[in-house]
């Protein structure tokens, strides 16, 4: 006879198939936070049948018990009922699990607080741990009327924990539907105790075909180096993701590296808010020449058209090369990186000339991540920026695609893939390269 599977492992399997793209879903993300909060609570309820039974599933209570706390008998499981719970993010399905036989009349108290409770206190308790409260924070804040907490630290540890485990789950998702155009990627870094300086945490982000802004991966390494990068991009294309348009990034040698071996037939970007902040250090600090100089070079990458940026960097070039050598010697430094962006639709020029939309998330994960200063390790690093990079992407706004500026991005293909052996898919953006 074929073995029964607990409910909580068919949501498990649930989720696996939304992450592996086997469900077709317009709301991803949403659908992933209600199952895993069904995984959560269902996974609570089938503990408290295994400590009130002494025994785990399709496990026969032994004589080797007869002298422990569980030696009494107490039942039998006898299936579930099911029961539905509102919350936050809607009606959640549950099933409540029974017990025959028991003279004790199991009753579960995880069902019979959600009675009582509001159950969007749940969904609250890991909402405000992604945003920097600890756990200890948590329990301390939610009380019932008597000053009890309503959910204890060792529970609220159990549910952030499953952030974690939605990270791994995630992190292994296809990436085969995501027509990605621009690829966008730099690192985070994250304190923790285990190590001596901090940790790198790498972090990929892309703008597809459809305008849909995706988070893609995130990967805790020792340091930004290429070989880092380069395990970081092949385990992108390995789950699916094939070769894109434009990659843009900071100035970092390991990176540039990665980018140009993995993808060689790609265009390749700088992220001028970078580009700028290096620049800007080479020139003497009096303000009336910081802002001068600032707004020449804004005149040079905000350029209309590639053609004209070009020139106003040569007249630049040969204005100041006397003046500021230090500043010059950094501004030619892979100057046609800063300018590739000119070479794309208009419209879309804001949102590729720079990383700042991840740093900007970086931002409101720092400020959360500033309340814990130090993780006790990669695991709780990685929750915690996953769960508030996650949210924020869930914010991203998309980017306008017309019919023109598709035309325009797939004549830059062509002229990137012609004369090369790579398959090209007419309906899509991005292309493979051939084995």
């Amino acid at each position: 006879m074929k073995a029964k599977v607990k409910p909580s492992e068919q949501m498990s399997n649930y989720v696996q198939s939304l992450l592996q793209g086997q469900v077709q879903t317009d709301e991803l993300v949403s659908q992933l936070l209600v199952n895993g909060a069904r995984q959560i609570l269902q996974q609570a309820a089938e503990h408290e049948v295994d400590e009130y039974l002494g025994r785990g599933w399709y496990e026969r209570k032994g004589n080797d018990n007869e002298d422990s706390e569980y030696s009494e008998f107490k039942g039998y499981r006898n299936g579930y009922t099911p029961k539905s719970i509102q919350s936050p993010l809607g009606r959640i399905g549950l099933q409540r699990p029974r017990v025959r036989d028991d003279q004790g009349e199991f009753e579960s108290q995880l069902f019979t607080r959600l009675d009582a409770i509001d159950a969007r206190l749940l969904h609250l308790a890991t909402e405000m741990y992604v945003r920097g409260l600890s756990t200890r924070d948590i329990e301390q804040t939610l009380v019932d009327s008597q000053g009890k907490p309503i959910l204890s630290r060792s529970v609220t540890s159990q549910l952030t924990d499953e952030l974690y485990q939605q990270y791994t789950q995630w992190s292994k998702r296809s990436l085969e539907q995501d027509d990605v155009v621009y690829l966008f990627v730099d690192g985070v870094y994250e304190s923790i105790r285990k190590y001596t300086n901090n940790q790198t945490i790498l972090c990929a982000w892309g703008i597809c075909s459809d305008g849909r802004k995706v988070l893609l991966g995130l990967q805790a390494v020792g340091s930004e180096s290429a070989q880092a990068w380069e395990d970081f991009f092949q385990d992108l294309l390995a789950r699916g993701m094939d070769q894109l348009v434009l990659t843009i990034s900071d100035g970092c040698n390991g990176i540039i590296k990665a980018i140009t071996k993995v993808f060689p037939y790609s265009d390749r970007g700088r992220c001028i808010s970078h580009k700028l902040r290096n620049l800007l250090s080479k020139l003497p600090a009096d303000q009336t020449i910081q802002k001068r100089m600032k707004s020449r070079l804004h005149d040079i990458y905000y350029a209309p058209t590639h053609q004209e940026g070009k020139a106003r960097s040569e007249k630049f070039i040969t204005e100041f090369a006397d003046v500021y050598p230090a500043l010059i010697a950094c501004f030619i430094d892979d100057l046609q990186a800063c300018l590739a962006h000119l070479n794309y639709p208009e419209g879309h020029r804001r949102s590729i000339r720079t990383t700042n939309l991840i740093e900007r998330c970086f931002v409101e994960q720092k400020r959360r991540t500033k309340i814990i200063p130090t993780h006790v390790n990669e695991k709780g690093a990685m929750k915690l920026v996953f769960g508030t990079l996650i949210r924020a992407s869930g914010q991203w706004q998309r980017v306008n695609m017309s019919p023109s500026d598709l035309a325009l991005l797939r004549n830059i293909r062509k002229l990137i893939t012609e004369s090369k052996h790579i398959t090209l898919t007419e309906n899509r953006l991005s292309f493979k390269l051939a084995a």
